[in-house]
């Protein structure tokens, strides 16, 4: 079952983006993982606007892709500087459908 990596993020100090963004990609490689986007183009349509600089969606074959990612020893070093620079959430979302109508999609709890 794939699942969604989203990772909204506020930088709060700039100095670690370049090498993260540089390097980062090939750890998300290594476990499967495929950028669907790394945007700083965010549009609310409804709401509340984030306070985000960039929202990242990567596709992973699993959450234990995405634990195994997040907890590899190559990426350590660039996670710590982005958590020292930024403040950021990370999300995990399956592809199910909640309500089990839409017909491409497993039906969700």
């Amino acid at each position: 079952m794939a699942v969604y990596f989203i990772a909204d993020i506020k930088v709060t100090d700039d100095s670690w983006v370049p090498d993260y963004a540089a390097n980062v990609h090939d750890i998300v490689h290594k476990h499967g993982g495929k950028y669907l986007s790394r945007s700083s183009n965010i549009t609310t349509i409804e709401g509340e606007a984030l306070d985000t600089t960039f929202v990242g969606l990567i596709q992973f074959p699993s959450i234990e892709a995405v634990q195994a990612f997040l907890s590899d020893p190559d990426y350590a070093p660039f996670a710590r500087a982005r958590q020292a620079g930024s403040i950021t959430q990370l999300y995990v979302i399956d592809d199910t459908d909640v309500a089990g109508t839409v017909p491409n999609l497993g039906k969700g709890k």
